[in-house]
């Protein structure tokens, strides 16, 4: 993470952000009335989840007739790739979510490749996420099938030379997904068991960072993505996550992702996760591993 603070000024102010929510006598006061956790962390693309997958769960603690919110800063970095994000959302009655999310993928060793092989100088990618994810019915914690919601994240490039390079059909495209979450009270020695399930419609190129459609392919597919977690303690969650890949370029063909993560949540107000990553072969460069880092603070 040496290279955490070398960033535009806008990545640097995220982490002071989420320290004065912490300390503003708002925060301090009562930030909602849901159950320790049960807000998941946020994903890299914005919306409550784990790392890589959005999960049923609305973000921060927002009860019925409550507001809430999240912000947070997130970094992976992988054997060729640099991946920093910042997001927030806000939570209305625990129905409605809503966010927005900034990434910047360092493109690092793929630049070289991209100057030799289509005379590109470009050394990251910009991508805009703005999301509204419904609570459908259901509780994690109580309802017997869990709980269901339904979201939307419309993505967008900031610079598209890169991927309309590489065949991406567009800069920017619309995803929707369906998930489901259940918590399983003492299900594992004992301990809370947090599964989740989620089908993806999507017509991304790495998420959307490699633009949208190809040569290859052009329409929509649907895309299986999962979740579970132990809860070892109230503070601490140990899971994974798997994300199925389209494959839509003849220039590089995707892998899915997968992790394995664990969750410290030593506050209502702020949560912790790191991840070791499995990206496969992306764009050409293979075999992806890393770690990752994400900080959160709610109100």
């Amino acid at each position: 993470m040496t290279r955490f603070f070398n960033k535009p000024r806008a990545v640097r102010v995220a982490p002071l952000l989420i320290l004065g929510l912490l300390a503003s006598p708002s925060a301090m006061a009562d930030i909602g009335s849901r159950i320790w956790a049960t807000g998941g962390v946020t994903s890299i693309e914005g919306s409550a989840g784990g790392g890589l997958v959005p999960w049923a769960l609305l973000g921060s603690y927002a009860s019925d007739e409550e507001w809430g919110g999240t912000v947070a800063l997130s970094r992976a970095e992988v054997d060729d790739y640099t991946l920093s994000v910042t997001g927030a959302g806000i939570n209305w009655n625990n129905r409605i979510e809503v966010t927005v999310a900034r990434q910047t993928l360092d493109l690092d060793s793929l630049a070289f490749t991209l100057k030799d092989g289509f005379g590109l100088e470009q050394d990251e990618l910009n991508q805009d996420i703005f999301g509204v994810k419904v609570r459908l019915f259901g509780d994690a914690l109580y309802s017997p099938w869990g709980q269901w919601s339904a979201g939307l994240q419309y993505k967008r490039q900031r610079d598209f030379t890169v991927p309309e390079a590489i065949g991406a059909r567009n800069d920017s495209g619309t995803d929707v997904y369906f998930s489901g979450s259940k918590v399983f009270f003492a299900a594992v020695f004992g301990r809370n068991l947090l599964v989740n399930a989620t089908v993806r419609g999507t017509r991304a190129n790495q998420g959307g960072l490699l633009g949208f459609g190809g040569d290859l392919n052009n329409g929509y597919e649907f895309m299986a993505e999962a979740g579970a977690g132990v809860f070892i303690n109230r503070q601490w969650l140990l899971g994974a996550e798997y994300r199925q890949k389209p494959d839509n370029l003849s220039f590089a063909r995707e892998d899915d992702w997968w992790d394995v993560f664990i969750a410290w949540v030593p506050d209502r107000r702020f949560a912790v996760t790191a991840a070791f990553v499995n990206l496969g072969d992306v764009a050409t460069l293979t075999d992806q591993q890393g770690v990752y880092l994400s900080l959160q603070g709610s109100f």
